[in-house]
């Protein structure tokens, strides 16, 4: 069955479309309007091996916050539909991913409990354009919306755009573990309680 899922969601601020398959290739294609955090969800796509094809119409005029969070919350609904029953994977993932001079770990747990824990003392209030603390609002809306528990530590590192983009790689190989099909536990949900 095709772990594939499409989710919109429109508010007075934002019209978001997120189509995602996490089976794919790392293909990507984004319009959002906030550049550097596309440049972020492609290191998703590419180094979790998963489709996306993000749209977002937003009110950037004002500043990129509702964008960002908002990607995060539709991104988030969109794997908890893509992942379904979750019977067979993995369930955890965990990843150290360095660049130069910085590096970051990143470990999640599909549970079903939404759960953020996120150690990063960016050494820049904003990268490019895009104000650093949108991070934290991106994955907090990741979390609530696709039921995990994430924690993200940024270990070292001096060039924020460097801490932020082995983070990003480094989730997105986490989510890559994760969600890989165990075939010692086809039809088995990951859980001795018997659901997440």
């Amino acid at each position: 069955m095709a772990r594939s899922a499409t989710v919109e969601r429109n508010t007075l601020e934002t019209q978001i479309s997120v189509t995602i398959n996490l089976d794919g290739t790392g293909k990507s294609r984004f319009d959002t309007g906030v550049p550097f955090l596309e440049h972020m969800m492609d290191q998703i796509a590419r180094h979790g091996l998963i489709d996306l094809d993000i749209t977002c119409k937003g009110d950037n005029h004002i500043d990129d916050h509702h964008s960002v969070e908002d990607i995060g919350i539709t991104l988030g609904q969109a794997f908890a539909k893509a992942v379904g029953d979750k019977k067979g994977i993995v369930r955890y993932g965990h990843s150290y991913v360095p660049l130069d001079e910085a590096l970051s770990r990143v470990v999640i747990d599909f549970s079903g409990r939404p759960g953020l824990d996120m150690k990063v003392e960016f050494t820049r209030a904003s990268i490019g354009k895009l104000d650093t603390q949108l991070f934290w609002e991106f994955f907090q809306g990741f979390v609530n919306h696709a039921g995990v528990t994430l924690h993200i530590d940024n270990l070292k590192g001096f060039n924020a755009h460097h801490q932020a983009e082995t983070i990003f790689k480094a989730f997105g190989r986490a989510l890559r573990m994760a969600l890989e099909l165990d075939p010692r536990m086809e039809g088995v949900m990951p859980s001795t309680k018997g659901c997440l």
